[in-house]
């Protein structure tokens, strides 16, 4: 299927979606293909909050030096934050009872990324618009309550046994 077609059924029902996935087995080459791409787009939802930063801060760091280290925090080091997240994540599992795998744990946490980058793009454009204030407030809330809620129920769908996910 589309990667835009299965992101819009993430939203729909994330279970299926997530499971899906797995039932394709590991593939690391999907994992940081994953990762790396809702790092790009977040990356660039960026973009319109630094511009807004640098016309309103004009002593401060300029535009390009800001995009520089946003590219470098986001394309370099996020996505080993997130390796390490999914494995803290796959840990606490295992503690309350998950019997999932390291890749199921990596996959519920970066298909969630990438299926809720979208949003994370709304968050920068409107951080960029209007700054501070209710607008972002309730747009960063939408973003984290539709990132925690997918990856919620993806990492519970990839940490149950094999034969119970059929």
């Amino acid at each position: 299927m589309a990667l835009s077609t299965e992101i819009v059924r993430t939203y729909r029902s994330p279970r299926a979606v997530i499971r899906r996935l797995l039932e394709g087995g590991p593939r690391e080459d999907r994992a940081i293909a994953w990762v790396m791409g809702a790092c790009l787009i977040i990356f660039i939802g960026q973009w319109p909050r630094l511009q807004r930063e640098a016309l309103l801060d004009p002593e401060g760091a300029p535009l390009d030096a800001r995009i520089g280290a946003a590219l470098f925090a986001w394309l370099f080091i996020a996505p080993l934050l997130f390796y390490g997240i999914a494995a803290l994540s796959h840990v606490v599992a295992r503690l309350f009872g998950g019997k999932g795998t390291w890749w199921g744990a990596r996959a519920a946490l970066f298909w969630t990324l990438l299926a809720t980058s979208p949003l994370f793009l709304l968050q920068g454009m409107v951080a960029g618009f209007f700054g501070e204030g209710p607008e972002l407030t309730i747009a960063s809330s939408v973003t984290a309550l539709a990132f925690l809620s997918i990856w919620g129920i993806s990492l519970r769908e990839a940490e149950r046994p094999q034969e119970r996910r059929a």
